[in-house]
């Protein structure tokens, strides 16, 4: 699915509004409905729309260009210097040009899910196709720093969503996000499946993590990314809760699939109860750290998930037969000798140590890294630092 690249008239001034000091969400929203972009920008530039200062900020929504006593404020030189030394539609046409669109409020191509947002971004930057929105999305999110299991589960639920025809977002971060963006893009060989959608905190053209260069080429070919960032600009640690905040207002359903006492997945969860959207957790081992946070969010309510057919069900879709991965496939068990079989047995479906794995079949830990080795060139198992893993084959 693919969209031409085309804006409306305003989108170069829309942009540029965007990238002036100190613009926050609010206040750009209400400049946006107050006037069109190219006349918000021509008052910026002569001075009669200015930066608001802190004692405004409380009322921006309504008061963003206007003192206590109804007069105009006096013009402050930094929205009115940045915007003089811009020239918006030649600064647009160049990232334009490299496929990059912008949309705001009240455009056709504003997300839906996010046009009666309490806190809508004022403008959003994308490559890709944005269209995939329209279909039923769901965010599978967690930690970085995840464990072979949950990578897996990730893997297998965005795939089989995907597959189903449910958009899968999330936010291109290592560990889980990434586990998901790669299930999701699996799916993309079979008829009717739904494109990923990431969102980004830095800007659409500037790829991080950098180890994500090809996945960003893959979803950007496959569905979309956006961001509220613009073009050029890296990630700053603020804008991690402010994208994941986005996340929460794009879908239907929340997935926490993984994650440590503190993360940017806790962050989404909580945006999403928030504004009233479902929040699932996929229960994880009582003593991994990566599973405290996420167990504890179970714990304090949410209901739990095992699959994308407990995620379908929630959201009240069906799974075919033919599309459910949920039962264990044994094409590549066939095979396997007798002491392959006795390691893969020995290796949980929990993060399981080489020791554990050597005293239940009495095997030689030599011997038993050998056969480790073979079952995981196989897809069977996944290695984690010292841990191992089952793995249902793909």
């Amino acid at each position: 699915m693919s969209e031409p690249v085309e804006d409306s008239p305003g989108a170069a001034f829309a942009a540029a509004l965007a990238g002036l000091p100190g613009m926050g969400p609010a206040t750009l929203v209400a400049i946006l409905r107050q006037w069109p972009p190219e006349e918000a920008w021509a008052r910026v530039c002569e001075g009669s729309l200015r930066r608001p200062d802190a004692r405004g900020r409380r009322a921006e929504s309504e008061q963003f260009a206007w003192s206590d006593d109804g007069h105009p404020r006096q013009p402050k030189p930094a929205w009115r210097d940045a915007a003089g030394r811009l020239d918006p539609p030649q600064w647009w046409a160049y990232h334009a040009a490299r496929g990059i669109r912008v949309t705001w409020p009240g455009q056709p191509s504003y997300p839906r899910a996010l046009a009666m947002d309490h806190q809508l971004p004022g403008v959003l930057f994308w490559r890709g196709s944005l269209a995939w929105l329209d279909s039923p999305c769901v965010a599978l999110v967690g930690t970085r720093r995840a464990s072979p299991d949950g990578r897996a589960v990730a893997f297998e639920m965005g795939r089989d969503l995907a597959g189903a025809g449910v958009c899968v977002v999330s936010g291109l971060a290592l560990g889980i996000d990434a586990a998901a963006h790669l299930g999701a893009l699996r799916a993309g060989e079979q008829t009717g499946a739904a494109g990923p959608v990431g969102v980004a905190a830095s800007g659409v053209d500037v790829v991080y993590p950098r180890q994500h260069a090809r996945l960003w080429g893959q979803v950007v070919a496959a569905g979309a990314v956006l961001s509220e960032n613009l073009p050029g600009r890296p990630a700053q640690a603020w804008r991690f809760p402010s994208r994941n905040r986005v996340i929460a207002g794009l879908v239907k359903m929340v997935v926490v699939v993984e994650s440590h006492s503190t993360g940017g997945s806790l962050i989404t969860a909580e945006a999403a109860i928030a504004r009233g959207i479902d929040v699932r957790v996929v229960p994880g081992p009582v003593h991994s750290p990566a599973s405290v946070g996420s167990n504890q969010l179970l714990y304090d309510g949410p209901g739990p998930v095992r699959n994308a057919q407990d995620v379908l069900d929630g959201l009240g879709l069906f799974l075919s037969a033919a599309k459910d991965r949920g039962a264990p496939a044994t094409s590549r068990t066939e095979n396997l000798g007798a002491e392959a079989r006795t390691v893969l047995d020995a290796v949980g479906w929990r993060p399981t140590s080489l020791n554990q794995i050597v005293e239940r079949p009495g095997l030689t830990a030599a011997r038993a890294m050998a056969l480790l080795d073979d079952l995981e060139a196989r897809g069977l198992v996944g290695r984690h630092h010292d841990w191992w893993v089952r793995r249902r084959p793909s």
